[in-house]
C-alpha cells in the first residue's frame, strides 16, 4: 500500500494537513506517513511522546488504513522529499503556515523548497482551510507553455476522489494567433480526458490584461473553488517576471489549498495520457 507524506511540526497548519491528508488517504486506501524533521540536538523522546498522543486521538478517523510517522534530521525540503520517494508516495502534504510556512503572505523558504524539489505532486493548505465541505470545484488553468497539460491527470483523481467540477481556464497571455491556438487545441484535448473519464467541467477562456496569479485566484474566488491545480513552472506574463514566478506567487497569495505537479512527473493511469 502506497502512502501520502504529511510535513509535521506541531504547528496548526501542520495539525490541518494531517486532517485532510485522512481524508484522502481514506478515500485513496493510503498509510500515512508523518515527517518531523528535527533540529540536530533536538531530544526525540518528547517528540516521539507527543506524535504518537496525536495519532492515538485520529485513529478513529482512519478507515482501513495506519498512521506511521518518522523523525529526521536535515533540512526540511530534502528529509521530506527523501521521505516521499523512499515510501513511493502519490503526495505529498504540507500545511503552509507549518513547516516555515506563510507568515504575512509570504511562503516560507522550506514550503516552497519542498515544492520546488519534489518530484511528487504536492499539497498545500492554509490553517484556516474550510474543512466543511468536499473538494467541490477544481480551477484547472492551461496555458500555451508545453508541460502545462501534464498537471491534467492529477487534477482527474483528485476530480473522481471528491466527485469535482472541473473548471477549465484557458489563458491567452498574448494576442499572436499560433500561441492563442496552442491554448485552444490543449483545452479540447483536456475537455476530451475529462469526457472520457466522467468528470464534470466548464471552460473558459480568459484574456490575461496584467498580472497572471491575481487573475487566475480572482477566478477561482469568483467561482468559488476548493483546489487549484499548477504546475512548478508556468507560463510567465510580464507582470509576473517582475514580482516572481506563476507557482511561487500562487503559493504566496492563494487562500485556497493547491496542488502543485512538477513537469516531466509520470501520469496516472486513472487519467490517461496526452
Amino acid at each position: 500500500m502506497n502512502y501520502i507524506v504529511v510535513g509535521f511540526d506541531f504547528s496548526s497548519g501542520s495539525a490541518k494537513a494531517v486532517d485532510l491528508a485522512i481524508d484522502i488517504a481514506n478515500r485513496w486506501q493510503c498509510n500515512l506517513r508523518l515527517v518531523y524533521v528535527k533540529e540536530r540536538d533536538e531530544d526525540e523522546a518528547p517528540i516521539r511522546s507527543e506524535i504518537e498522543r496525536r495519532n492515538a486521538g485520529v485513529a478513529h478517523l482512519l478507515k482501513g488504513i495506519r498512521i506511521d510517522y518518522t523523525i529526521r534530521s536535515g533540512k526540511v525540503s530534502e528529509e521530506l522529499t527523501s521521505q516521499a520517494e523512499e515510501d513511493n508516495a502519490q503526495l505529498v502534504v504540507v500545511g503552509t503556515h507549518g513547516m516555515s510556512g506563510l507568515t504575512n503572505k509570504w511562503i516560507g523558504r522550506n514550503t516552497y523548497r519542498t515544492i520546488a524539489e519534489s518530484k511528487i505532486p504536492v499539497l498545500t493548505l492554509r490553517e484556516d482551510f474550510n474543512f466543511n465541505k468536499d473538494l467541490e470545484r477544481i480551477i484547472l488553468p492551461l496555458d500555451s507553455s508545453d508541460d502545462t497539460r501534464q498537471k491534467v491527470p492529477m487534477t482527474i483523481h483528485f476530480a473522481k476522489t471528491f466527485g469535482s467540477e472541473v473548471y477549465i481556464m484557458g489563458l491567452y497571455t498574448s494576442t499572436a494567433q499560433d500561441i492563442r491556438n496552442v491554448v485552444n487545441s490543449y483545452v479540447v484535448q483536456t475537455q476530451k480526458l475529462l469526457e472520457n473519464a466522467g468528470i464534470r467541467y466548464k471552460t473558459t477562456m480568459h484574456e490575461v490584461h496584467k498580472n497572471l496569479t491575481a487573475e487566475t485566484l480572482a477566478f477561482a474566488e469568483e467561482n468559488k473553488a476548493d483546489l487549484i491545480a499548477i504546475m512548478t513552472e508556468q507560463e510567465r506574463s510580464f507582470s509576473n517576471l517582475l514580482l516572481g514566478s506563476y507557482a511561487n506567487q500562487m503559493l504566496e497569495m492563494s487562500k485556497i489549498p493547491i496542488l502543485t505537479v512538477r513537469p516531466e512527473q509520470l501520469t496516472l493511469s486513472s487519467g490517461g495520457h496526452f
